[in-house]
């Protein structure tokens, strides 16, 4: 599997974007939705799957394609080829605040586990499936965590994680425990499981969940510490419901704090 050889640049602080060079003919397949903005030289087209099984006849495309449904992503995919003469640039944009983590699949030893909802785009030739899980425990009380994405290839990866991202080396045996929602991904020799919070009170009371997810070296551990279900719940929690004023967040009066402050909204 030999990817295409792509340049990369990332700017920007706390919503980034990537900047990708792309030499005559070649591409990169993102997800939708992630397009930014590109030079008039690059041909954008819908492909079915990640694009990696293009050549290896329907079968394969359609294998290609049914490997993204598991982990809950569209059949199909966008590719962004370059049909001029020199280098061109084409860009993708992060979708909350957050960092893009740049992923070179080759120095990985050719496949690295992410969140499901962490891939933004890569190096055409690079596999998008899921990892499957061989641990009854990650199957059923996973979670957000459970479903894993595996990126296989030789070429650039990017992903995307909320808020901060922290970066841990395991050593052989080494153990770190993290909230399930907050795995960015991890590299293949890293051994993944599931694991009871236990105690009744923090089962009941302590509000984080029932499980966390175990990570035990050797390996590369990428955390986020703003997962986007944690940012969306809090979104929810906030937004106006019934007749549509809000909660009053930010004044310990609620409702007449509002009046103070001139919202005579009824």
């Amino acid at each position: 599997m030999n990817a295409h050889e792509i340049d990369y640049e990332i700017y920007g602080e706390e919503m980034q974007y990537v900047e990708i060079e792309l030499d005559p003919q070649e591409a990169v397949v993102a997800e939708a939705g992630s397009f930014m903005m590109m030079d008039s030289d690059i041909k954008m087209s819908t492909i079915f799957g990640d694009g990696s099984g293009q050549d290896s006849g329907v079968l394969g495309k359609i294998f290609s394609a049914g490997k993204r449904i598991l982990t809950g992503e569209s059949l199909f995919m966008t590719a962004f080829l370059n049909v001029g003469q020199g280098k061109k640039q084409v860009s993708f944009a992060s979708p909350y605040p957050g960092k893009i983590l740049p992923i070179d699949l080759f120095e990985k030893g050719g496949k690295f586990i992410c969140q499901k909802d962490a891939f933004l785009c890569a190096a055409k030739g690079v596999s998008v499936g899921i990892e499957f899980s061989k641990r009854l425990g990650r199957g059923l009380f996973g979670g957000e965590g459970f479903i894993m994405q595996k990126l296989e290839g030789d070429g650039m990866a990017f992903v995307h994680a909320g808020g901060t991202l922290a970066k841990k080396e395991l050593a052989a045996g080494e153990v770190l425990k993290v909230d399930t929602g907050c795995i960015v991904g991890f590299s293949q020799t890293v051994d993944y499981d599931i694991e009871f919070i236990g105690g009744i009170r923090n089962t009941v009371f302590g509000g984080e969940g029932l499980f966390f997810a175990t990570l035990r070296g050797p390996g590369t551990v990428y955390i986020q510490s703003l997962p986007f279900s944690r940012l969306a719940g809090r979104v929810w929690a906030a937004a106006p419901k019934g007749g549509g004023k809000d909660k009053g967040e930010g004044s310990i009066l609620g409702g007449l704090g509002d009046l103070l402050d001139g919202d005579n909204r009824f």
